[in-house]
């Protein structure tokens, strides 16, 4: 039979359990936001000349949101494509080189049969190498002219604003003929999937793990609990607050679920049987120790009085002698 100590032991346990139980059960407050949120800007300083989207529109990575005015560098870019495509020079060298190469073949061959002398032969082989080196140097600039063109086309692209995520467009901020400087443009929002942030206290630290699934209640009317799945929980304890925050993520493919809704989350009972049975003490005087059975408040409480009346009974009386 247990003592009253360890009796007591157990209230104790059992309270403290049911604590946890009850903090658990609280619903938590939680915000549902985007993803993602780019504030989409210009690299240059310009004037906005086409707008593509409007507020509201669904973009791709990449999609073109507006274009600013590039005259100057579309010139450029017909410049360097006009350059990059002239190989007459690359020809002409190529030319004069089987020129220069076959003259050289012609002078040795007067040498052997006597008929020229060694100058010649030495004009001929030094006019082919200028010939060799006028090639490289035509196909040199050709490549620098490719080059060139490259550039004017990044020139230009810097020209073309496009969207870094696929994304709602929350906002835009431009209309055509507004100078360009260092503001934002465009504010997209990536909703697929949402972010749901939740401040949890520090007594929950450890009940709700990586990859584990959680349910979500938006505050709308009529609205259903949504299937959440954490991907983020954080290591570091706010002392200021004495909480924790979780990240949990909401599939959101149809872009059924609106963002920035406030929420609720309930996280299921903590797993504390464990726990319990850890914090009980051992009944076995053998040295083959069985594990306790977990015993309920109502039970404690009943074999707490039985022990109070059987230790009142047994407690002997002494009578005073006459």
């Amino acid at each position: 039979m247990l003592k009253r100590d360890e009796y007591l032991a157990l209230v104790c346990t059992a309270l403290l359990l049911l604590a946890s139980h009850a903090h658990a059960a609280q619903p938590l407050g939680c915000l549902i936001e985007p993803d993602r949120i780019a504030e989409v800007g210009s690299q240059v300083i310009g004037i906005a000349e086409t707008i593509h989207v409007e507020r509201g529109d669904y973009v791709k990575k990449g999609q073109v949101l507006a274009t600013l005015r590039a005259d100057v560098e579309r010139a450029s870019v017909q410049v360097a494509n006009t350059r990059s495509d002239a190989i007459a020079e690359v020809r002409s060298a190529e030319a004069n080189l089987k020129l220069a190469q076959a003259s050289e073949q012609r002078q040795a061959y007067l040498l052997q049969k006597k008929f020229v002398s060694q100058q010649a032969v030495d004009k001929a082989h030094a006019e082919t190498a200028i010939a060799k080196e006028k090639l490289a140097l035509a196909k040199e600039q050709l490549n620098i002219n490719q080059g060139e063109l490259s550039l004017a086309r990044a020139q230009l692209n810097q020209r073309v604003i496009r969207s870094p995520i696929d994304g709602i467009i929350a906002d835009r901020y431009i209309w055509p003929g507004e100078r360009i400087e260092d503001k934002p443009l465009f504010r997209v929002a990536k909703i697929h999937p949402l972010r749901v942030e939740i401040v949890m206290p520090a007594a929950l630290f450890g009940t709700v793990s990586q990859d584990s699934m959680i349910q979500v209640l938006p505050q709308l009317p009529n609205a259903k609990s949504l299937d959440a799945k954490v991907v983020l929980v954080d290591k570091l304890i706010d002392g200021a607050s004495n909480t924790f925050r979780i990240r949990a993520h909401i599939p959101n493919e149809a872009f059924e679920i609106p963002s920035g809704l406030r929420c609720k989350v309930t996280l299921a009972p903590l797993q504390t049987q464990g726990t319990a049975s850890s914090a009980l003490p051992s009944t076995s005087t053998s040295g083959n120790r069985e594990p306790p059975t977990p015993v309920s408040t109502f039970t404690i409480d009943k074999q707490l009085s039985h022990s109070d009346a059987i230790s009142k009974t047994a407690t002997p009386t002494t009578k005073k002698m006459p």
